[in-house]
């Protein structure tokens, strides 16, 4: 059994075993975040918002079903490694292909287990994400700061985005998924619905957009700062006044950026699939699936051309917006869950019906 070593940013060290790639003479440095999840691992590690991240599994037991090559959310994973409590050699499950050990050697992502995964996550919650490294055992001190010290990148979406326009044909209305990091299963709500798909570049223009015409356009997640990407903002602020627009995750923060609102990074985000939040149109509360580390700010709705539409039972933050004037509405959580409850499909036929012929 390999050790390696996770070092965080405020020096607190760990050695569990090493369960992924082999990281021998190198390092992987990322953002320490935690995950509620009880299920859908696979999802979580190929989920394209988690670039550059390392995630922390609460839950304790962690690869005991397996891996499949029908639970991707993404082709090629972007996180920087995994911490886990325990994971088995292998996976038992009448889906299971291979193992969670085998898919992070696979995809050369380190992973660690033997941790006390609940004790980091407090850690997180009283400190807040920091950064953290994953290195082979023999690491002095002095190399494991140096390395600490370095800066995490700020384009994400853009070596996640697609690189250039795919078309995925279908009978019913054109959809334009403009993909700042798009998970799987956003495209197959849309496709078992019917629609017809042209999923584009982060940073496509208007014009590119317009000429595929679209009924409708989505606003996918993705990864990092909303902020990073600023030249995406006329964009959305242009198409918004021409076609029914619904963003999802990263694609709510640009929505609302565009709309004169502003966000903020949370102290440690909402990663899970247990979050409750209320429609307050509806009156209800749903159970929704959660990948964010920024929100949009509430005082700043009321200067915006948005009105709140969903609050997060948690800690009040925005969790759904919508335009005062024009047929546009966004989410902060997922909808098309892959991981997490799927109480909020619906949201897809709401926009579905806003669409015009």
């Amino acid at each position: 059994m390999k050790k390696i070593k996770l070092v965080l940013e405020n020096g607190d060290t760990y050695i569990g075993e090493s369960i992924g790639h082999d990281i021998d003479g190198i390092h992987s440095l990322g953002e320490l975040v935690f995950n509620t999840s009880m299920t859908g691992y696979q999802e979580i590690l190929s989920d394209p918002s988690y670039c550059d991240q390392m995630v922390v599994m609460t839950y304790p037991l962690i690869g005991n079903y397996g891996v499949n090559k029908d639970d991707f959310e993404s082709l090629s994973p972007a996180l920087k490694g995994m911490i886990v409590r325990e994971c088995p050699m292998e996976g038992s499950n009448w889906r299971n292909e291979y193992s969670l050990r085998d898919l992070l050697k696979k995809f050369k992502i380190p992973g660690i287990a033997g941790l006390d995964t609940r004790e980091l996550t407090k850690k997180i919650r009283d400190n807040g994400v920091m950064k953290a490294v994953l290195v082979p055992e023999s690491y002095s001190t002095e190399k494991v700061k140096e390395l600490l010290l370095q800066k995490l990148g700020s384009d994400q979406i853009s070596r996640v985005s697609t690189k250039a326009p795919i078309h995925f044909p279908g009978s019913g209305k054109r959809i334009v998924l403009i993909d700042f990091g798009y998970k799987k299963n956003i495209l197959r709500s849309l496709m078992i619905r019917n629609c017809d798909v042209v999923v584009v570049p982060y940073n496509t223009s208007l014009e590119v957009i317009q000429s595929f015409r679209p009924n409708g356009i989505l606003l996918s997640n993705g990864p990092g700062d909303p902020k990073d990407i600023p030249e995406v903002l006329p964009v959305i602020k242009e198409l918004q006044k021409e076609y029914p627009l619904f963003a999802i995750c990263m694609g709510h923060q640009l929505f609302a950026l565009a709309n004169g609102a502003n966000t903020e990074k949370l102290k440690f985000g909402h990663r899970g699939g247990n979050h409750p939040v209320k429609d307050l149109a509806l009156n209800k509360v749903f159970m929704s699936s959660q990948n964010h580390g920024y929100a949009v700010t509430t005082e700043s709705i009321q200067k915006s051309e948005l009105e709140i539409s969903q609050i997060n039972l948690n800690d009040s933050t925005v969790e759904g917006l919508k335009h005062k004037t024009l047929p546009a509405f966004s989410v902060q959580y997922h909808p098309e869950a892959c991981p997490g409850p799927e109480d909020t499909a619906w949201l897809f036929d709401n926009f579905l019906s806003s669409l015009r012929n």
